[in-house]
């Protein structure tokens, strides 16, 4: 008796295949196309962020600080592992069995799934603070044009304040800052103690920052830290030279406490680290910020940039030319690729200066340190 079973065909087999994967697509696909359409409505997603998300990261923060390790770091090495397991062994059945098309595709349409799903969560957890209020707005700070002069000033303001705090930090036997990284971490959890009281939008958990386990990997890929919105933690790459790492430290909690962009979050952690007092993080926050004056100096009045280096301290500079060569090392195609997504990735939340923007918390720290440096220079003997 012949076989009557009906076969489907078009639009219906295509969805069988892999209804799952397909459901979450769209379903993915709907939420980003939804935050694209209305991440121009300020008002929606200060909402969101202010309302919603940033308790939602509180509460987070407060449940994985109970973990000894980084959950970020665990579940990222778990789908970039999983995800390649998985591609190889489709792969190995695409070889050995037939319907090669219908299995290629299901394939796709996972790796899809998974992919948009997390995009979508970035969206939702990550994206709307870049729409919403941001911290410049909140705190009250002043913005405006900077001149020559002022740059110049708050630069050599930042370097002489460097060789004080690098006399203060502990060195080795090469003369190179040798701070506790755990200490450091250690510390972290009350380092926005004292600036929240004056700018409480950045109030948040006392929970340190976590170092990362695969640190190397992290500097491969030219990052110094990452906060993971998924999990609400701040994690730090400890494989790079000491001098610069509680400045890191105190960037990615900025995160953490609700500051997305990365100039904001360079000038805040700046901000905290000199309220804050403790002279390893003062002395990597002045470094910090003499890295982004001075190269924007060297921009303006490259013969000022260079009298105000001279003027360092011996420690000071080795730091900084270790800082140099570390880094020299990792410039490889595979850093390059690792910027340029990156990049990618802030222009995708119209951060129009993609890296650059790192550069743009030079204009806050000028408005904001200029009078404390006239100030200083005043008083200096």
């Amino acid at each position: 008796m012949e076989n009557t079973t009906a076969v489907k065909r078009g639009p219906a087999a295509i969805w069988g295949i892999c209804t799952a994967a397909h459901v979450i697509t769209l379903l993915a696909a709907g939420i980003i196309g939804a935050f694209t359409a209305l991440k121009g409505n300020t008002a929606l997603m200060l909402r969101l962020s202010s309302g919603y998300i940033h308790p939602l990261h509180q509460r987070l923060a407060l449940l994985t600080a109970k973990l000894p390790f980084s959950l970020a770091e665990f579940l990222y090495a778990l789908a970039i592992g999983g995800t390649l397991v998985y591609i190889f062994l489709e792969l190995i059945r695409l070889i050995r069995h037939p319907r090669r098309l219908r299995r290629l595709y299901r394939m796709l349409m996972r790796i899809a799934a998974f992919a948009l799903s997390v995009y979508a969560g970035f969206c939702l957890l990550w994206g709307v603070y870049y729409y919403g209020d941001d911290f410049i707005a909140r705190s009250g700070l002043p913005a405006g044009d900077i001149s020559a002069e002022q740059l110049e000033r708050v630069t050599l303001y930042f370097a002489s304040r460097l060789n004080e705090y690098g006399a203060l930090v502990p060195r080795d036997e090469d003369g190179l800052c040798a701070t506790d990284r755990e200490a450091v971490l250690a510390r972290s959890s009350t380092l926005y103690r004292e600036v929240e009281r004056r700018y409480p939008s950045l109030t948040g958990p006392e929970i340190p920052a976590k170092g990362m386990f695969f640190s190397r990997i992290m500097s491969i890929i030219d990052f110094t830290g990452f906060f993971c919105p998924f999990t609400a933690e701040a994690n730090v790459n400890t494989d790079f030279p000491q001098a610069l790492f509680a400045a890191t430290v105190a960037h990615e909690l900025s995160h953490q406490r609700g500051v997305a962009k990365e100039q904001e979050a360079n000038f805040v952690a700046v901000l905290a680290s000199l309220e804050d007092g403790d002279a390893d993080y003062c002395y990597s926050a002045c470094m910090l910020a003499y890295i982004h004056l001075g190269n924007a100096l060297a921009g303006v009045d490259r013969a000022a940039y260079r009298l105000i280096y001279r003027g360092l301290s011996a420690g000071v500079r080795a730091d900084l030319e270790e800082n140099n060569r570390y880094w020299a090392q990792f410039e490889t195609p595979v850093q390059t690729a690792t910027n340029a997504v990156y990049e990618g990735f802030l222009q995708s939340y119209d951060q129009t200066l993609g890296m650059r923007s790192y550069g743009a918390c030079v204009d806050l720290l000028v408005q904001y340190y200029d009078a404390e440096a006239q100030k200083y220079f005043a008083l200096a003997p």
